[in-house]
This record gives structure tokens, C-alpha cells and sequence, in this order.
């Protein structure tokens, strides 16, 4: 599991929308590389990916997602759904699994509803109400089964994933510095600042 270092990710259904969140170190073994690193991208104006694994790897994906969903709205006229986007990561990954992207990946938006999906590097795909992934992740999911509730609003989810995440910086090594939150709801995607997410910390 050691590809994962550096990483716990969390996405999660709510009333309204998905969120996203993960930490901002990357590590290299037992040695912090770099303090300040983005793990979710956006893929279009509603979808994002959120990244765990190789960096390189991560980017690299994006890059051809990014193309992909351009490509999609000039043949079909209409944005990707949120399952497409999932379906075809996870045909990427599964057509690589021979020599594959390291990496495991979070796939989030809001199309005609909230959807949450986690594709693994060998292709395989699953969606759930939340979802979590990377070296921090067991401590993320123990919060996250015992504080999620189905229909809570989005404020509430932002909260929970940011509890989540900040609970694995506490108990895993490998996951720090700082937390990136992403809001995707029917007015598309929504960075928070560092206030805002520090605000978050301060009322857990």
C-alpha cells in the first residue's frame, strides 16, 4: 500500500450535492515532499476526481478526463453524467491494469442527482452514499460510519468530510497539511477557502 502514502481522500453524498476532500502532503516513503499539493481536480463544470497514488499518474488521467468530457459536450451536446465519467475512468484503468496508473480515484458531481463513485487502479468501480480512500483511510471511514447520515444537507457534509480528513491527519503519518474541500451541487464547482475550512476545524 505504500503507492498511497501521502494521501486520505473522502467524497461524500448530501442533499443537494457531493462533496470532496482531501489533505495537501505528499510523501515519498518516510520523507514529507511537499506541503502544499492539490489531490482534486476538475474535470468539468459539475465532475470532479479526487486522487490518491502517484502524482504523475493522477495528472496524467486528468489530462486525458479533462479531454474526454470537452469531447463529449461537442459530440453529444450535453454535459457528462457523473456514472459516465466513473464508467469510463474505470474502462481507462482496467484497458492499463498490465502496466497501470497508481493510483485510486474518487469520482464526484451532481448530474440529475448527487453521485459519489471509487474506481480502483485495476478497473474496478463502486458508488456508495460516502466513500474514502489513501493511507488514512481506515480512520476516515471510522468517522464516517458513524456519523453519516442519508439526506444530510451540504453544510453538514463539508463539515463530516473535513472531521474526517483531519481525523486521519491526526492518526496517520503518511496524511497532513492542510485540507482541500470541494463542493459539487446543481451551480457547479465550489473550492473553499482556507478561512472557510478553518472555521470548519475550530467548531469540530
Amino acid at each position: 500500500m505504500s503507492k498511497f502514502k501521502g494521501t486520505t481522500t473522502v467524497g461524500i453524498v448530501c442533499k443537494g450535492g457531493v462533496v470532496l476532500a482531501a489533505d495537501m502532503r505528499a510523501a515519498l516513503g518516510n520523507m514529507i515532499m511537499a506541503k502544499n499539493v492539490t489531490k482534486i481536480f476538475q474535470i468539468d463544470e459539475h465532475l470532479a476526481l479526487a486522487g490518491a497514488g502517484n502524482v504523475g499518474d493522477i495528472l496524467s488521467l486528468v489530462r486525458m478526463l479533462r479531454a474526454e468530457a470537452k469531447l463529449y459536450r461537442a459530440r453529444v451536446g450535453r454535459e457528462m453524467s457523473v456514472k459516465a465519467l466513473a464508467t469510463l475512468t474505470a474502462n481507462i484503468l482496467n484497458g492499463t491494469k498490465y502496466f497501470p496508473y497508481f493510483g485510486w480515484f474518487l469520482i464526484g458531481g451532481y448530474d440529475k442527482k448527487p453521485r459519489i463513485y471509487s474506481v480502483d487502479m485495476a478497473g474496478g468501480m463502486t458508488g456508495d452514499n460516502y466513500v474514502s480512500a489513501g493511507s488514512g483511510m481506515e480512520f476516515a471511514y471510522a468517522v464516517l460510519e458513524n456519523e453519516y447520515k442519508e439526506g444530510m444537507n451540504i453544510n453538514e457534509g463539508v463539515k463530516l468530510a473535513v472531521k474526517a480528513i483531519n481525523t486521519a491527519i491526526k492518526r496517520d503519518v503518511f496524511t497532513g497539511d492542510g485540507i482541500m474541500v470541494v463542493k459539487l451541487t446543481n451551480r457547479g464547482y465550489k473550492e473553499l477557502s482556507k478561512n472557510e475550512v478553518d472555521k470548519i476545524l475550530k467548531s469540530l
